[in-house]
């Protein structure tokens, strides 16, 4: 076996032209189609154009040009089968054994801001992921390449022994099904949200690779970073690295945490992550003042955690961080002074997201996917904010102006705690957070003793209502004056009297944020 006809026809032609001429110089005569014939005879390599094979001219706007059987039946040919050879024999038709093929842009298409429906479905590409699928089902005796990052190995193979080798080929063809399948997806997902299908009876995602991890959660397990090809700007896979070693799967997993925290505020806020849970959060005039309320609200945990600022870091909030360990600093931007300050501290990763100071917005076409045994369950994202109008007082005693403002901040973060959830806050910072309990009663004193005596004064958020009134009485003792929770509890009534007992405020939201 040996390459002797190769068909290409690429919409990307990066590093196609050496790629072709070694190909020509090594005695295989190339078919080709449209724009990438016309820039091959520009550069001198001679081509065979696609309507000499075919006997058929390309038509329809090029719509139609390789969809043809003397193009398909000389990829799909076995060659080691008398009768399949005897028919191509018989039908004047040669075998092709190579086919270079990258397709229409689509993905590139729909990331415009301005595309229109009609231009999306006009890069839709038919006849190269057929080609593509012809070839890869004959890799036994066919080459196809998808990628531009293959050239070189391909071109070697075919200059030292005139074919590739079947483990080549076996590679490619992976390569190329894989790649059809993410393109397929893409447009899967583009028409499912035109015509309103979110949650399909068949549901296929696609990641792009961005990175190899050093390891998993832990030493022993493989991992590996992959971002959405149409990702939110706002996301880790979209952040430029400025200094700092290589980020690692939980690195990752946290900072994606502590995004969506920060972005719940407008104002100026600081966000500290260990292990996917805030371990302060504060806001403030300005982002200086806002780190600080994050540090002193737990600087124990703080040590080693990933911090998020929706405001640049300036040079005296650099200086400040520097006197800790952090292992990442995410933010929209940082000044010249303090990239310099922080240079220091080599191993920290400095991560700008240029967007950060934007609040978060719902977005109706994104998904959670978390994968369990045999399947994968699918959500919406968590976008839900509190509106004024769900605000309910149950009890007696109303919130005072500064207990309102100091609830609404601690509902903002209460629903980025794993549940059972509770949290106390107090002066624009938490206090005290009980994250990932089995009981409620059990985070609600994790919560209070972490605060100490700052839970006198503080309020306290719940993630989701009370089942009894037991939460009530541990925080009346701790001496907390305002609770915010869901409610809807069928005992709901307790948890109010107990309130009242002990002159607490209570709100009830009337929505849960379990997080799990």
């Amino acid at each position: 076996m040996s390459v002797k006809k190769a068909l290409i026809s690429v919409s990307d032609k990066t590093g196609l032209i050496p790629f072709a001429r070694r190909l020509v110089a090594a005695g295989v005569q190339i078919i080709s189609t449209g724009g990438t014939a016309s820039l091959l005879k520009a550069e001198g390599v001679p081509v065979i154009g696609i309507s000499e094979v075919t006997g058929f001219p390309e038509i329809l706007d090029g719509r139609v040009k390789t969809l043809h059987p003397n193009i398909h039946s000389g990829l799909l040919a076995v060659r080691d089968s008398e009768a399949h050879v005897q028919q191509l024999k018989d039908l004047g038709i040669e075998t092709i054994d190579l086919v270079v093929v990258n397709l229409y842009p689509f993905k590139g298409t729909i990331a415009k801001p301005d595309v229109t429906y009609e231009d999306a479905i006009e890069n839709i590409d038919i006849g190269g992921p057929t080609m593509l699928r012809s070839a890869a089902k004959n890799h036994a005796f066919v080459s196809v390449v998808v990628d531009a990052a293959d050239y070189e190995k391909v071109a070697e193979e075919i200059e030292a022994n005139g074919d590739t080798t079947l483990e080549t080929r076996r590679k490619l063809a992976a390569k190329v099904f894989r790649h059809t399948a993410a393109y397929d997806a893409l447009i899967s997902r583009y028409l499912s949200e035109q015509v309103g299908e979110l949650l399909p009876e068949s549901y296929t995602v696609t990641y792009e690779k961005a990175q190899d991890l050093r390891y998993g959660e832990n030493p022993h397990q493989r991992a590996a970073f992959y971002r959405e090809p149409l990702s939110d700007q706002l996301s880790i896979g979209n952040a430029t690295q400025l200094q700092g070693k290589e980020l690692s799967y939980n690195n990752i997993n946290d900072a994606d945490a502590a995004l969506a925290i920060v972005r719940e505020f407008a104002e100026p806020a600081v966000v500290a992550i260990k292990h996917s849970n805030p371990c302060g959060v504060g806001i403030g005039t300005d982002i200086r003042a806002a780190y600080q309320k994050a540090y002193e609200a737990d600087p124990v945990s703080i040590f080693g955690g990933i911090v998020a600022a929706n405001r640049s870091i300036d040079r005296d909030t650099a200086l400040a961080m520097k006197e800790i360990f952090l292992e990442i600093i995410i933010a929209p931007d940082f000044t010249e002074e303090a990239l310099a300050v922080l240079a220091e501290k080599k191993n920290l990763r400095l991560l700008r997201i240029p967007a950060l100071n934007e609040p978060a917005k719902k977005v109706d076409n994104l998904f959670r996917v978390a994968p369990v045994a045999g399947g994968a369950l699918i959500q919406d994202f968590d976008y839900k904010q509190l509106e004024e109008s769900e605000i309910q007082v149950v009890t007696d005693r109303k919130p005072s102006e500064e207990e309102l403002a100091q609830l609404k901040f601690a509902w903002k973060v209460v629903k980025h705690v794993k549940s059972n959830a509770i949290l106390l806050a107090k002066d624009n910072m938490t206090i005290g957070v009980g994250a990932g309990q089995m009981n409620r009663v059990g985070a609600a004193k994790i919560a209070i003793e972490q605060a100490g005596a700052l839970a006198s004064g503080a309020v306290m958020a719940s993630d989701a209502f009370f089942p009894m009134g037991d939460t009530v009485e541990a925080a009346a003792k701790a001496g907390i004056t305002a609770i915010i929770q869901p409610g809807g509890s069928i005992r709901d009534q307790e948890s109010i009297d107990a309130c009242n007992r002990a002159g607490i405020t209570m709100i009830f939201t009337g929505t849960r944020h379990f997080k799990h």
